[in-house]
């Protein structure tokens, strides 16, 4: 079949979904169907289907077939759309936690720092890796995560993204394949698009990432990096035990693999596990930030690496910000010293926790993965509800929710919404889930 024929049929379908004349929701026919009535080969029906999937037309799913996706509903809908949740949209898309009287909080702090004798520091370039007081505050603050470490072992960044993309600039190149879990944080797969990196998904179980997958998967490939969220995984809310952890770090040295741990949200787990960057810090770049503890507008972040990585990670900040700023930096570290910072911790698990107990009573009788004390959940839905359809009717209802779609690194992503719990005071949020809650069930029951 000539180039021409394949693009008419790709136009053609594409234009019955434009005009509603395929609905969302419908099911396509097979790839050998397909192939069949048109008279082409398999091969150029399955890329016909491809095609329609990149443009955000259908979307596949494993072992049940082809659908039409909801085109009002953006490709991509959730974590990457921030800009669209409008004014007097309940946001249950992302996670901004903030406790009252932060907004003071910020008032005296700044005030402080105008009246301190170091005030003209500020105005001056800094130490692209931080200077030596901020970098033993934060190697302080990390101690009461499990991980002890020198100043000199700690990279100061503007934010965890900045982190996860410095550990990438300075540690992998284009082409590297990075295993990473089948849902995992979506601002890892815009990185890795960016710096042509492949990732390959891990399967995952009920209970974390299946890591003899992963052992086999390094024996096929050769695979450069791990990049793994064990302590209260987005979006799954997994805190993964030590024998997992050990597991992975064994994995790891066998295989020369680099280990990027995300640690964006382990402030909410009480007590966990060590940190890999603990079990294994030659290997590991630990990498968080105060943007969950504090304030999402306070872009202020930490790397920690083995020392032979410092260099090249101090030449990455140098070319992507020069220095974290300095403003930012004093008052946040101003913050760790003073207790503010883990005062402000726990109250944020308190917050979370109480969220949790109302989502998981106002839910009660869906599926739900979730941890009782995240400030996320996952919430399955059943084969024949699709999950693009849930999120168009909640965003007719003023509630922003995301779709499963950004956090699948397969080709095929399941029927899930992800919700935020923690961006909305106390009433909205029960309202919305039991909009949520009336939805899902309208939607199983058609």
């Amino acid at each position: 079949m000539g180039k021409a024929r394949y693009k008419t049929l790709v136009d053609a379908i594409a234009a019955e979904i434009k005009e509603g004349r395929l609905l969302p929701g419908a099911r396509l026919p097979t790839h050998r169907e397909f192939a069949a009535r048109e008279g082409l080969a398999l091969v150029t029906a399955t890329r016909v289907f491809a095609e329609l999937e990149a443009m955000g037309l259908v979307s596949g799913e494993v072992g049940r077939g082809t659908f039409v996706r909801d085109i009002s509903l953006p490709s991509g809908h959730g974590i990457d759309q921030q800009d669209l949740v409008a004014a007097g949209t309940v946001d249950l898309n992302f996670n901004y936690p903030s406790l009252p009287g932060q907004t003071d909080m910020l008032r005296i702090a700044l005030r402080q720092l105008a009246s301190s004798g170091d005030l003209e520091a500020a105005l001056r370039y800094q130490p692209h890796s931080g200077r030596p007081i901020e970098r033993a505050a934060v190697a302080r603050h990390l101690a009461c995560r499990g991980l002890t470490v020198e100043g000199s072992d700690v990279l100061i960044v503007n934010g965890a993204q900045h982190g996860l993309t410095v550990a990438v600039m300075a540690l992998l190149k284009p082409g590297d394949v990075v295993a990473v879990d089948a849902l995992t944080y979506p601002g890892f797969k815009v990185l890795a698009d960016v710096h042509r990196l492949e990732l390959v998904p891990v399967p995952i179980s009920a209970t974390g990432p299946d890591l003899d997958a992963l052992a086999s998967l390094c024996v096929k490939r050769r695979v450069r990096a791990v990049y793994a969220m064990p302590t209260m995984h987005n979006p799954m809310g997994w805190v993964l035990d030590l024998q997992w952890r050990e597991r992975l770090v064994e994995i790891a040295r066998k295989h020369g693999l680099v280990i990027i741990e995300d640690a964006a949200y382990a402030f909410l787990a009480d007590n966990p596990p060590p940190p890999l960057a603990a079990l294994a810090p030659e290997t590991t770049v630990y990498v968080s930030g105060l943007s969950k503890s504090v304030a999402t507008g306070l872009r202020f972040g930490f790397a920690s690496a083995p020392r032979k990585w410092m260099p090249a990670m101090e030449r990455t900040v140098r070319a992507t910000t020069w220095n974290a700023p300095a403003v930012m930096t004093a008052i946040a570290c101003g913050w760790i010293d003073d207790g503010t910072v883990a005062r402000l911790e726990e109250e944020k698990r308190q917050d979370a926790t109480l969220r949790q107990a109302i989502a998981a009573k106002i839910l009660s009788g869906l599926s739900l993965v979730r941890h009782p004390s995240s400030y996320f959940l996952w919430l399955p839905l059943e084969p024949e509800v699709r999950a693009d359809l849930v999120a168009m009717a909640l965003m007719r209802q003023g509630i922003s929710v995301s779709t499963s779609e950004p956090f699948a690194t397969s080709s095929h992503s399941t029927q899930a919404i992800r919700l935020a719990l923690g961006s909305v005071d106390i009433p909205k949020l029960r309202q919305a889930l039991q909009s949520v809650k009336q939805v899902v069930i309208s939607h199983r029951d058609l």
